[in-house]
């Protein structure tokens, strides 16, 4: 895209009026970029069909910093409202997407950020069909926040719920913890390590897909550990089905770096935040086809089963120590790591 042809190289107060300069930011760089035959009509809405339910999330982003190792707020917008709908046990297939822009951000940094949704709303098959840009006085936002909707199919063999968990059924993730949350509190406190510590945002609702295609109802629950990380998402579950939860700490995956960073900072990696990360609880029949498809999956490589549902300590997370004592794992209490997504 030309930046010099825009007549602009920062976006102002008049970006956001509504007149001649909204339109010269809607028609050069938004509406070009998400080009689709529902967006094109320009109306203040979409109007799209779907064939049986509905599965809808919606949520903000509001990320410092907005560029960081492994991605950007645009992508993370994009990557988690389609994880979001894919928990529910839906396919994505429509997200709308609201900017709030602080006067001053630079053209540039606005175009790397709407190109980089482009793609990952490419990469997750999902389409831009409605939307909304706001400029807000220097000094009200922090560069620019993201608010994105998506809109999905209820898979036909989904049946999720946590009241479908039973004891026994097994807890799998697939992929190493707490990368997310440490790469951008690594970036903010200048950490350098042997190896780049980078977001593991990505789309993950192929790989659901794919595991509700092959066993069905036999998947019990999905749920993506976001802010307040695994621990807190297995204990807000077991509260909720007033059940126990049982995990080893020796299968929990987490990445090198990733635990040298948190033992640096002091921070328990059970409650840092993740982007690309999942659990998904299954019949305890099944733990051994569901892994084997996650591992071969390009999304759950370094796929895991970390452990089971249980009728003993309702409403508590044990975890087995690698020493072999056990420690409750509780919820998180307060703010960890503040804005990272």
């Amino acid at each position: 895209m030309d930046i010099e042809n825009l007549g602009f190289d920062t976006i102002n107060l008049g970006h956001g009026s509504g007149g001649e300069l909204t339109r010269k930011l809607l028609d050069n760089i938004i509406f070009k970029t998400f080009s689709n035959p529902y967006l094109d009509q320009k109306h203040d809405g979409s109007i799209v069909k779907f064939e049986g339910e509905i599965a809808a999330s919606t949520d903000s982003f509001v990320i410092t910093p907005i560029f960081f190792k492994g991605g950007n707020i645009g992508e993370l917008a994009v990557y988690g409202t389609v994880n979001d709908v894919a928990m529910c046990g839906a396919i994505p297939k429509y997200l709308s997407l609201a900017f709030i822009v602080e006067e001053g951000l630079k053209v540039e940094e606005f175009i790397k950020i709407v190109t980089s949704i482009k793609k990952a709303a490419d990469e997750s098959g999902v389409l831009i069909i409605t939307g909304d840009t706001k400029v807000v006085e220097k000094g009200k936002g922090d560069k620019i926040f993201i608010n994105t909707t998506g809109f999905g199919e209820v898979h036909p063999k989904a049946n999720i719920s946590v009241q479908n968990i039973k004891a026994g059924d097994k807890i799998l993730v697939n992929g190493f913890i707490a990368q997310h949350g440490m790469a951008i509190m690594s970036e903010r406190e200048g950490l350098e390590f042997e190896s780049d510590l980078e977001s593991d945002s990505t789309n993950l609702n192929f790989l659901v897909e794919e595991l509700l295609d092959n066993f069905g109802d036999k998947i019990k629950l999905f749920r993506d550990p976001t802010r307040g990380g695994l621990g807190t998402v297995l204990h807000e579950i077991a509260t909720d089905i007033s059940k126990g939860v049982f995990i080893k700490e020796a299968l929990i995956p987490v990445e090198k770096q990733v635990a040298a960073a948190c033992e640096m900072l002091g921070l328990d990696p059970m409650y840092v935040a993740n982007e690309g990360v999942f659990l998904v609880v299954v019949d305890s029949s099944i733990e051994a086809e569901v892994l084997k498809l996650m591992k071969n999956h390009t999304k759950g490589k370094n796929s895991a089963i970390i452990g089971e549902f249980t009728n003993e300590h309702p409403n508590k997370v044990v975890m087995e120590s690698l020493i072999g004592g056990k420690r409750i794992v509780s919820p998180l209490v307060g703010e960890q790591l503040p804005r990272i997504c």
